[in-house]
C-alpha cells in the first residue's frame, strides 16, 4: 500500500518487484509504503550456518525461537532490499508474543505492553544503520540483568543480558569478561560503535551470531568454542570475543558484496589474536595465530567473484587466511606504531558505512606512503601465498643462502625475516632473480624462515650431487 492505495507487484524467482504509479522526482525524496505479508518461514536445518528459524523449547519446556540469516538473506522473513550494499538507516521492530514469553530484538526497548488478551507486544528501536541479516528476534522465557561499562572518556554504556532463568547465576559469573573485552577493543579501535543502543548478549539455542546490539550467545557458558579451539590454560569465551568483534568489523564497517566477506571475517578473526596479545602477551598471540593457521585451505582466493551473490559463506580462508594476511601485513610494515595507528584510522574512517577491498588497499597505501599492490594482489586474489625458494651452502663457519620468491603475480618483492631468533635478518627477495646472503657463524640446521610472522610457503632447493 502507498498512502492507502494498492500497488501492483510481481514475483520473479525469489524477488518481488513493486510498480509505483507515480515517479519519485527528487533523489532525496522519501515516502512510505506498507507491505502486508504472511507465510511459514524457512526452518534452519543447521543453524546458524544454514539460515532460517529455529523453533525449539528450552529445558523447562518453554518455547524458544531465534532466527539467523546471514547467508541466505533476511528476505526469508521480512521484506527488504536484500543486498549488502544497502542498509536501513534505523528501524522500529514490534514483536507480539504470548505474555508468558519475552521478545528480544536489536536496539533499545521502547515499550512493552499488552495488546490483546494473553499477548504482549515488545517495541524495539535501532538508531543506527543495520545490515539486513543482523535484524533479529529472540523469543523465550528470559531472565534479565543489567550492568554499566565506563569508557575511557567516562561515558557509560548499557550492558544487558537475557538468559534462561536456570542459567542466571552462571551467566552473571561468566559474563564478567565482557567489560574487559570491551576495554581491549576500545583501546585498539575506539568506543563500542552502537553506544546509544547499548550492548546485549541474548542466550539462544544456536551457537552464536553477531546480531547488532543483540548478540546471539549459545556457547553454553564454556571456555573457548564449546570447550575447545583455544589454548588449554585460557579461560575466555570464543563466541563472546568473536561475535563482539563483529560489532566493529561487519556491523559498523560493512562490505558491499558477499565476495568480500573477508572484510568482516578476516578482521574479526584477527581481533581474536589481538585480544589474546593484550591479555596474555605477544608470544601467546603468536601461539594462537599458529592454531588459526592450521585451518587455512588455500582452496580459493580470499576475495570472490563480485556482483553474483558469490557465497562460500563458511569457507575457512575468509576467516583464518584473512587473519594471517593482516598479521603478515603488520610485519611487512614492521612498525607497530604505524600499524595500530593505521588500523584505528581505517576503522574510524569507515565506521557506520560500507567499504570495499580496493578502498582498504588504497587506505593502507595512502597511510603508509608505500606501494603494496603486488602484495595485496598475491594474497587476496590468488589461492596460494608466496613461496620462498632458497638453497643453503655451508662455507666453513658461514652459511650462504640463495633465495627468490615464487608467486603468481608478475612482480613481487615482499621483505621477510630469516636466520633464527638469535640472528634475525631482514631480506628483500623478489621473483625476478636469485639473491645471495652470507650469514656469519651459522649452521644450515639452525637456519629458519620467520613463518610465525609471515604467512608464506617455503621450499628448500637441494643441490644435485
Amino acid at each position: 500500500l502507498d498512502d492507502g492505495q494498492k500497488l501492483t507487484f510481481n514475483r520473479v524467482d525469489n524477488a518481488v518487484f513493486v510498480i509505483f504509479p507515480r515517479l519519485q522526482k527528487k533523489e532525496a525524496q522519501t515516502g512510505a509504503i506498507t507491505i502486508l505479508y504472511h507465510g511459514q518461514p524457512i526452518i534452519a536445518r543447521n543453524p546458524p550456518w544454514d539460515g532460517g528459524f529455529s523453533w525449539t523449547q528450552d529445558p523447562d519446556k518453554n518455547d524458544w525461537v531465534v532466527v539467523s540469516c546471514e547467508g541466505i538473506g533476511a528476505s526469508l522473513w521480512w521484506p527488504n532490499k536484500d543486498h549488502l550494499s544497502d542498509e536501513p538507516d534505523s528501524m522500529d521492530i514490534r514483536i507480539t508474543v504470548p505474555n508468558t514469553l519475552q521478545a528480544i530484538s536489536n536496539g533499545r526497548l521502547v515499550e512493552q505492553r499488552a495488546t490483546a488478551p494473553g499477548k504482549t507486544t515488545f517495541h524495539w528501536a535501532v538508531s543506527y544503520p543495520i545490515n539486513n541479516y543482523n535484524v533479529t528476534l529472540n523469543v523465550g522465557n528470559y531472565a534479565h540483568f543489567h550492568e554499566i561499562y565506563q569508557a575511557l572518556d567516562g561515558d557509560s554504556l548499557d550492558l544487558d543480558y537475557y538468559v534462561l532463568p536456570r542459567n542466571l547465576a552462571k551467566a552473571k559469573e561468566h559474563f564478567k569478561m565482557v567489560p574487559e573485552m570491551l576495554r581491549i577493543y576500545e583501546e585498539y579501535l575506539g568506543k563500542y560503535p552502537f553506544w546509544k543502543d547499548g550492548y546485549a548478549l541474548v542466550e539462544t539455542p544456536t551457537l552464536g551470531m553477531e546480531h547488532q546490539g543483540a548478540i546471539s550467545y549459545g556457547n553454553k557458558y564454556q571456555r573457548g568454542y564449546l570447550g575447545g579451539r583455544i589454548p588449554d590454560d585460557m579461560k575466555w569465551d570464543y563466541i563472546i570475543v568473536h561475535e563482539s568483534g563483529h560489532e566493529y568489523w561487519g556491523n559498523s564497517v560493512s562490505c558491499n558484496d558477499l565476495a568480500e566477506m573477508w572484510l568482516h571475517e578476516g578482521f574479526t578473526t584477527y581481533m581474536e589474536a589481538l585480544y589474546v596479545e593484550k591479555r596474555f602477551g605477544e608470544y601467546r598471540a603468536i601461539e594462537y595465530l599458529l592454531d588459526q593457521r592450521r585451518n587455512i585451505q588455500n582452496s580459493a582466493p580470499i576475495v570472490g567473484k563480485m556482483d553474483m551473490n558469490y557465497s562460500p559463506m563458511y569457507a575457512t580462508d575468509q576467516y583464518y587466511k584473512g587473519s594471517w594476511f593482516l598479521h603478515t601485513l603488520r610485519h611487512v610494515i614492521d612498525d607497530d606504531c604505524v600499524w595500530f595507528g593505521m588500523l584505528q584510522a581505517y576503522y574510524r574512517k569507515y565506521a557506520l558505512s560500507h567499504v570495499t577491498t580496493q578502498e582498504f588497499i588504497d587506505f593502507v597505501q595512502a597511510y603508509t606512503g608505500k606501494d603494496y599492490s603486488d602484495f595485496f594482489m598475491q594474497y587476496l586474489y590468488y589461492p596460494k601465498p608466496p613461496t620462498l625458494e632458497y638453497s643453503l651452502t655451508q662455507k666453513g663457519k658461514n652459511l650462504m643462502v640463495k633465495y627468490k620468491w615464487k608467486v603468481d603475480v608478475s612482480r613481487f618483492d615482499m621483505p621477510i625475516v630469516v636466520g633464527n631468533l638469535e640472528k634475525p635478518i631482514k631480506i628483500y627477495p623478489n621473483n625476478q632473480e636469485w639473491k645471495t646472503l652470507t650469514i656469519p657463524r651459522m649452521k644450515a640446521k639452525d637456519f629458519q624462515v620467520a613463518t610465525s610472522f609471515f604467512y608464506v610457503n617455503t621450499h628448500q632447493v637441494m643441490k644435485r650431487k
